[in-house]
C-alpha cells in the first residue's frame, strides 16, 4: 500500500491561497515521512478573520515562508507515482490545482481519493466524518486544522479503513473504491 496524504490550509477562499501545506507518505502500509511548509500566499499579508480563526496562521507566520512554487517540486517529489488521499479531497485538490495554476505551472497526473469516502465505505454507521470525529473514534491525537497533523491523521485513518475493508495493495483500492477515485 503506498499513497500520499495531503492537506492544505489557506489565508482566504481562493482556491491559490495556500498558506501551509502537509504531505505524509505511507510506503508498504508504513508511514516514511511527514512534512509540512508554511506558504506566503498570493493575498500576502492579507489574510481572512474567518480562516486565522480556524488554523491559527497569521500573516507574520508566513512573511519569511516560500512561495508555492518555490516548494512545488519538493511536494511533487514525494508524492510522485502515488495515490494522493485528503480528507474532504475536492477541497484540497481544489487548492492544489488553483496554486499551480495561479503560477503557470504544469498540473501532473494524480489520482486522489476522499478519506470522508473511505470512511464511509469502512464505517457506515458512525454520526459524522469528520477528521476530528473519525479521530476521536480511533483515539488518535492531533492538532487539528495543522496542515502535517491533518495530512497524517488522515494517512492514519486511511490506513485502518484499507485494513477493515481487506485491502493490501493499490490495485485493490482501484477496484473496491474505483468510481471515487478523481484525476487532478
Amino acid at each position: 500500500m503506498d499513497f500520499c496524504a495531503i492537506d492544505f490550509e489557506t489565508a482566504t477562499n481562493a482556491r491559490s491561497s495556500a498558506c501551509e501545506v502537509g504531505v505524509c507518505v505511507v510506503q508498504d502500509s508504513v508511514i516514511v515521512e511527514t512534512k509540512t511548509w508554511l506558504i506566503k500566499p498570493p493575498s500576502f499579508p492579507f489574510f481572512s478573520q474567518y480562516n486565522i480563526d480556524v488554523h491559527g496562521i497569521l500573516p507574520e507566520d508566513v512573511k519569511d515562508a516560500p512561495t508555492f512554487d518555490e516548494i512545488w517540486y519538493e511536494i511533487e517529489n514525494m508524492m510522485y507515482g502515488t495515490l494522493m488521499i485528503a480528507h474532504n479531497a475536492s477541497f484540497d485538490a481544489g487548492v492544489l490545482r488553483g496554486c499551480l495554476d495561479h503560477y503557470g505551472m504544469f498540473t501532473p497526473k494524480i489520482d486522489y481519493l476522499c478519506s470522508i469516502q473511505l470512511a464511509k465505505k469502512s464505517w457506515n454507521y458512525l454520526p459524522k466524518y469528520g477528521l476530528k470525529h473519525l479521530a476521536e473514534y480511533h483515539q488518535i491525537k492531533f492538532n487539528h486544522h495543522r496542515a502535517g497533523d491533518d495530512a497524517e491523521v488522515c494517512a492514519k485513518i486511511s490506513l485502518l479503513a484499507f485494513e477493515k475493508l481487506f485491502l493490501s495493495s493499490n490495485e485493490e483500492i482501484s477496484d473496491v473504491m474505483k468510481l471515487k477515485i478523481k484525476k487532478l
